[in-house]
């Protein structure tokens, strides 16, 4: 990868899921990386920790944009940016995945006509109810370099029309992540001693998004499927802090009485605890890709999924409700031998190596940038 000048690529986030994705990508880039958090879920327990967790440098912040609705943290995060890229313009632009954060940074660099890397294209659940759908086709019809993490998401790019040439299958950084931040076997086996739990032994559960912490009876059916599964072995469930609020506002907190309630755990935290899990019930995207890395069955609690990858041997999608239960007594049934079959499977989002491919094609992107026209080039 050729060097690149100090500060030259922006790298804008703005969730837990972007830092962890974008790290090993940020720690290639070195020096030319200048990282912009929009503080679209900064929260201390959920983000600040992870800067020293995964190595990265304190990123710039923006204000005003976290706890806003849609619109507002958009129009925020990219009032904040273009004052950002007007001041000292980055030779290329790079944004990941879905979020709005995602969105105000393509949208930035657009305006500025300054090159766009959007890392995880052409995800599609085909679900308009999804903001994030929305989210992620606007950044691909903008973006110059669609870093696609398998084949299956280049198809979907070039069936709406995306030129080839803009396309790269690069893998997805999620794989790296996961081997890179998975505690070694002896703090792992510490962890669990710790909390009391039996390796093979137990339910890992989280749950976070609006479709279900915004919906009240979806709210009260989860919470009902991880208790009644809770009366037959231990349920482990990280609380993500707008999960506690709407429960405690719902009067649900009784349901969590047989539950193994834990504040949000760091990333190396959650992956040991996901890595020794019977089985894991949670309506996250990125956790649909981590276990496949893990080689852990996943019941994936949403209405639609961008992921369908991970459906075809590690998760099954059920709608909040009795199918929680049923699909996971049947994984758990499964027992180890479940366990040892998915094990053995490689996992669909690449061989590990995605963020050096993304780093050097942002290298490229940005070098072709300070690179001379032919035009110019030939009356010097």
């Amino acid at each position: 990868m050729q060097p690149l000048p100090a500060r030259s690529v922006v790298v804008v986030l703005g969730t837990r899921p972007e830092l962890v994705k974008l790290a090993e990508l940020i720690r290639l880039l070195g020096p030319s990386a200048r990282v912009v958090h929009t503080g679209q879920h900064y929260d201390e327990e959920l983000s600040g920790g992870f800067l020293t967790e995964l190595g990265l440098p304190e990123p710039a912040y923006l204000t005003g944009v976290g706890g806003q609705p849609r619109a507002v943290q958009i129009a925020a995060a990219l009032q904040g940016l273009d004052a950002l890229f007007a001041a000292e313009p980055p030779l290329a632009v790079v944004v990941q995945g879905d979020t709005n954060a995602a969105l105000a940074g393509a949208l930035a660099a657009n305006a500025r006509d300054l090159p766009l890397v959007h890392v995880e294209a052409g995800l599609r659940s085909h679900d308009r109810a999804m903001p994030e759908e929305h989210n992620r086709v606007l950044i691909d019809r903008l973006a110059d370099v669609l870093c696609a993490a398998t084949p299956d998401n280049r198809e979907l790019l070039l069936a709406e029309g995306v030129a080839d040439e803009r396309i790269a299958v690069t893998g997805n950084p999620v794989v790296e992540a996961v081997r890179d931040h998975l505690p070694a076997a002896e703090v792992r086996a510490r962890l669990l001693a710790a909390h009391g739990l039996d390796a093979d032994g137990y339910v890992l559960a989280t749950v976070h998004r609006p479709e279900n912490t915004d919906d009240e009876p979806a709210l009260t059916a989860v919470l009902h499927e991880l208790a009644g599964l809770a009366r037959e072995l231990p349920v482990v469930l990280p609380l993500h802090p707008r999960t506690r609020a709407r429960v405690e506002a719902a009067g649900l907190l009784p349901l969590l009485d047989g539950v193994t309630v834990l504040p949000p755990a760091g990333y190396g935290t959650f992956l040991a605890l996901a890595r020794h899990a019977a089985l894991i019930v949670s309506d996250s995207g990125g956790v649909q890709e981590e276990t496949t890395v893990l080689g852990r069955p996943l019941v994936v609690v949403r209405n639609s999924t961008e992921r369908p990858e991970s459906l075809a041997d590690f998760a099954e999608l059920v709608d909040p409700g009795p199918q929680i239960g049923t699909a996971a007594r049947r994984r758990l049934s499964e027992g180890a031998q479940g366990l040892h079959r998915l094990a053995k499977l490689p996992s669909p989002y690449g061989d590990g190596t995605a963020s050096r491919r993304i780093a050097g094609l942002v290298a490229d992107l940005a070098a072709a940038r300070t690179a001379p026209s032919d035009a110019h080039a030939m009356a010097a």
